[in-house]
């Protein structure tokens, strides 16, 4: 077997296992509202499927996203196979051999390895601390841009510490992209799951690109169904690196719209759902000698947990919590320097999955 067919495997695994609970991708497990479901049979009894779609999506998913977003005519929606795919796509159209992409440590580590292959060089800057909140600052940025920097990445509640960030902060984040003529990847993938979250293409119109995502908010990650936003001359620039010219999945976007449509019926209860379970979570982790939160409460749908000094190493949880039949992630998957630290945990899903996670995550510790 190879490392791609263990990984593979490994993943094939937990998928066909269906006692497992599912605690280690930040997806959301509630159950779909009724109108999505529906809409989906209605688009497979209807045999919808054998046309392609538009390139860039249905014109109706395009405008609602928008709306969704409070954006004006001046931007344009491309709907792509997750935000995972509008990222590659921003990426390779932007960023070239020498250039230079800030991001953060942790961090989402797909964007830096999109960068990557791009041939540009990822300035991580460090983040791991109390003393900046856990977060990227804009001091920490005006201290590393140079001639070579090309983009700055913010993701917004941030994969996986669960932070965001105030309106002025973005503020002066788009000030110092806008003042040195640089990219802004803006990805919002957790933002409808925030108390309070404030758009980078509200202050820096023409650099921003905005990454946006079905998969946490309204659960169809496995749907792959998201998009990348900005104004229609950068949307005309990004184009012609598009991975699908045949546009993506109908079943998908024919779920998206009925999402949109039907938000505030949702996504309220996910919101209180995400609360109420990470105060379970947090009690259970303040039962453990040396396990502590970072970030409390999250923005996400995710949190990190510090057990450095619980002296278990995040490997060692994750297999043992495994073993329990509960999925949770190293920390390796979203650092380079702080891998010893931490293990992430998702809690989007049914109460009664959090209560048994809390049971049994304090006996690694004894």
């Amino acid at each position: 077997m190879t490392e791609l067919n263990d990984d593979n495997q490994f993943f094939q695994d937990i998928y066909d296992d269906p006692s497992i609970i599912w605690m280690g991708q930040n997806t959301n497990h509630f159950p779909t509202a009724d109108a999505i479901k529906t809409a989906m049979v209605n688009a497979i009894v209807k045999e919808e499927y054998h046309k392609y779609p538009p390139p860039y999506g249905l014109e109706q998913l395009r405008q609602l996203i928008l709306q969704d977003l409070g954006l004006n005519s001046d931007h344009s929606v491309h709907i792509t196979e997750g935000g995972t795919e509008s990222l590659y796509q921003v990426t390779r159209a932007l960023l070239k051999p020498g250039d230079v992409m800030i991001s953060t440590d942790p961090g989402y580590y797909v964007i830096h390895r999109f960068a990557e292959l791009s041939g540009a060089r990822v300035l991580d800057i460090p983040i791991y601390s109390a003393d900046n909140d856990y977060k990227l600052t804009p001091e920490m940025v005006n201290e590393s841009i140079d001639e070579h920097v090309k983009m700055l990445t913010l993701v917004d509640p941030l994969n996986p510490l669960g932070v965001t960030y105030t309106s002025q902060e973005v503020k002066a984040f788009s000030e110092i992209a806008e003042d040195t003529g640089i990219y802004l990847l803006n990805d919002v993938t957790y933002r409808d799951l925030a108390k309070l979250h404030t758009l980078a293409a509200d202050f820096y119109s023409e650099g921003t690109i905005t990454i946006y995502s079905f998969s946490k908010n309204c659960g169809l990650a496995g749907l792959r169904l998201g998009a990348h936003i900005a104004t229609h001359e950068l949307i005309e620039q990004l184009a012609p690196y598009k991975i699908n010219d045949l546009g993506t999945s109908i079943i998908s976007q024919t779920a998206g719209i009925l999402a949109l449509k039907t938000k505030p019926d949702w996504l309220p209860n996910v919101v209180e759902s995400i609360t109420v379970n990470q105060a379970i979570i947090k009690d259970a982790v303040d039962k453990i000698e040396g396990a502590y939160l970072p970030v409390y409460p999250s923005q996400g749908s995710m949190f990190v947990i510090d057990t450095l000094d619980t002296r278990r190493s995040p490997e060692y949880i994750t297999d043992k919590m495994l073993k329990r039949g509960f999925f949770i992630r190293a920390a390796e998957y979203t650092t380079r320097r702080f891998a010893d630290r931490y293990v992430r945990v998702s809690f989007a899903l049914p109460k009664p999955d959090v209560e048994r996670f809390a049971h049994e995550f304090p006996k690694v510790f004894q």
